[in-house]
């Protein structure tokens, strides 16, 4: 009765292991450029594939697409500054918002 307990046991750890390294294997490479969304799904900030500031909202793009977004105002991250890795100097920086703009 103990040595089925154990079989049983063993079986379910080996299955486990196979199911969690086929899950490594079969895993989506991470994109290598990502935009962050803000509450209306509008870009808000551009990031490389794995920053770690990146929120929850966020879709992967291609780095024409991020080149495009940085040129175009969308905000480069502070941490990752994927502006420096495109290799883009001079971006457009938007005009603070007055008091009244707020």
């Amino acid at each position: 009765m103990w040595l089925q307990r154990i079989d049983h046991k063993i079986a379910v750890l080996q299955r486990r292991e196979a199911e969690q390294q086929h899950g490594r294997q079969t895993r989506p490479a991470e994109p290598e450029w990502i935009v962050e969304l803000g509450d209306g799904r509008l870009p808000v900030e551009v990031h490389m594939g794995g920053c770690y500031a990146a929120g929850k909202r966020r879709r992967p793009v291609s780095r024409d697409e991020a080149r495009r977004l940085l040129a175009s105002g969308v905000r480069a991250c502070s941490h990752c500054q994927p502006d420096t890795a495109l290799n883009i100097l001079d971006l457009p920086t938007r005009p603070a918002l007055s008091a009244t703009e707020r």
